[in-house]
């Protein structure tokens, strides 16, 4: 029986294992300077534990918020050394401005800086090992997969972008229609009788099983893989991967048996949660509104001089059921926008004003969305609202295109902070599988995970 002769990580191990050593490689920093140099500021002590929890706490936000968690930013060192630079920075200051649970500002004023210094190198040195060692290529998760010829290099290409430590290294050909032998590229083409002999070549970690046929697992090849399940070789169906890796319904793939696949989360029939969604929606949009009033001059201004027209425009969408409602927005494009019908929003449209881009890419121009979320068309999070004459043209061309209206449509959601406009059938696609993960998996967690990517979106100024 081969046995995976590689170690490697799963996704949710590595996101672990990094949250993990950060919080106990700052502390143990900071507790062995304060023991050697009597760091007045910052003490580890059983009579200021809370000081301890305060800091980890505002470390691992800031870190999620500037994307350190980011497998794929992660294994980039320019991108981390910026990351950890502001999530230090960030955290640090926040750290100072909340005395009643951290120390009191110290005599030396340098020793702040020491602080700041510490948790920063701490860091430094940690990222640069796991970018030398455990995101290099020994740790690559090496996958065979067993798939129809045609769909093997998207199950590559999507598996490897969303996590650049799973590698695609081969696969074996289940189209009964095409028995001739097909290249792609970086990747080797197995015949079922030599899959134990390939799987200690290539140190294969895992088969995955993505055959669109029901007949394309040949009983040579589906004997072969129930001996390799019952000695222990891990064996998985790809729509699950898929799932896990991408944080996405690939529904492309599921066709008629998706439901099978698509069990609705128990938190859209919670009542706890709906409670905490609700309450969460108006004090937000309270607050939004609230704050919005500091920006309104500026806003004013800016339309008047590099907008010239109306401030708001409405537009009607489809909510929750089905059912139509009138949506608010400030105006980022010239008046006459549509004058030759309903048209694709894309990326750098010229339609768009100067003034409108910096409103689209700073989110201001949701803003007044928080109108419609008090009223109960929206919510804070959830699949974006899309306009009746496009839902209908997706609804015809995508399966299961309506599945995303069982839930209020969102200001925010799964598929906006992992995706850009969508301008093309294929775009809609992704983001619906998106919307459809967050429809399956909805929780405070996941709540919690796209209020804080969304923050990362303002941030880096990535709004559309």
């Amino acid at each position: 029986m081969p046995k995976p002769t590689t170690i490697h990580f799963e996704i949710s191990e590595r996101k672990v294992l990094l949250r993990i050593f950060d919080v106990l490689l700052v502390l143990s920093s900071l507790y062995l300077v304060s023991e050697l140099f009597d760091l007045e500021y910052f003490n580890i002590s059983e009579e200021h534990w809370v000081w301890s929890i305060v800091l980890c706490v505002y470390l691992l936000v800031f870190s999620t918020i500037f994307e350190l968690y980011n497998l794929q930013k992660a294994s980039n060192l320019q991108k981390t050394v910026k990351n950890i630079f502001a999530a230090v920075s960030l955290t640090v200051l926040l750290y100072l401005f909340t005395p009643f649970y951290t120390p009191k500002l110290p005599s030396n004023r340098l020793q702040i800086l020491v602080f700041f210094g510490i948790i920063t190198f701490t860091l430094f040195i940690w990222r640069l090992a796991y970018i030398k060692l455990i995101s290099a290529p020994r740790f690559f998760k090496r996958i065979l997969v067993v798939g129809d010829s045609f769909d093997i290099e998207l199950i590559a290409e999507a598996l490897q972008k969303s996590d650049p430590n799973y590698q695609v290294i081969g696969y074996v050909n289940t189209d009964i229609n095409n028995d001739e032998q097909s290249e792609f590229k970086n990747l080797v083409q197995i015949d079922v009788n030599v899959i134990d002999d390939a799987i200690k070549q290539y140190h294969i970690n895992e088969i995955v099983v993505a055959s669109s046929y029901t007949e394309g697992v040949m009983l040579p090849l589906y004997n072969k893989l129930i001996t390799l399940l019952e000695d222990g070789f891990p064996i998985r169906e790809y729509t699950q991967v898929y799932e896990e890796v991408t944080h996405r319904i690939p529904v492309q793939h599921i066709d008629k048996d998706f439901y099978k696949f698509f069990p609705f989360s128990r938190s859209n029939q919670n009542k706890f949660y709906l409670f905490y969604h609700r309450l969460f929606d108006v004090l937000v949009s309270v607050l939004g509104i609230l704050l919005s009033t500091i920006l309104l001059p500026f806003i004013l201004i800016g339309n008047l001089v590099a907008n010239r027209g109306p401030l708001f425009y409405i537009q009607e969408r489809i909510g929750k059921n089905g059912k139509p409602f009138k949506i608010m927005k400030l105006r980022t494009m010239v008046v006459d926008a549509e004058v030759s019908g309903a048209q694709w929003a894309k990326k750098n449209d010229t339609r768009t004003t100067p003034f409108g881009k910096f409103l689209r890419r700073s989110r201001i121009d949701e803003i007044p969305q928080f109108y419609n979320i008090i009223l109960g068309h929206m919510s804070i999070i959830g699949p974006r609202p899309e306009r009746p004459m496009f839902v209908k043209e997706l609804s015809s061309i995508i399966p299961f295109y309506e599945t995303r209206h069982v839930v209020k449509p969102g200001l925010t959601g799964w598929a906006q902070v992992n995706t850009s406009y969508g301008s093309s059938y294929a775009d809609s696609l992704e983001k619906l599988q998106y919307d459809l993960y967050y429809i399956k998996h909805r929780s405070v967690y996941l709540d919690i995970s796209i209020v804080l990517k969304t923050l990362s979106t303002i941030i880096f100024y990535r709004g559309q």
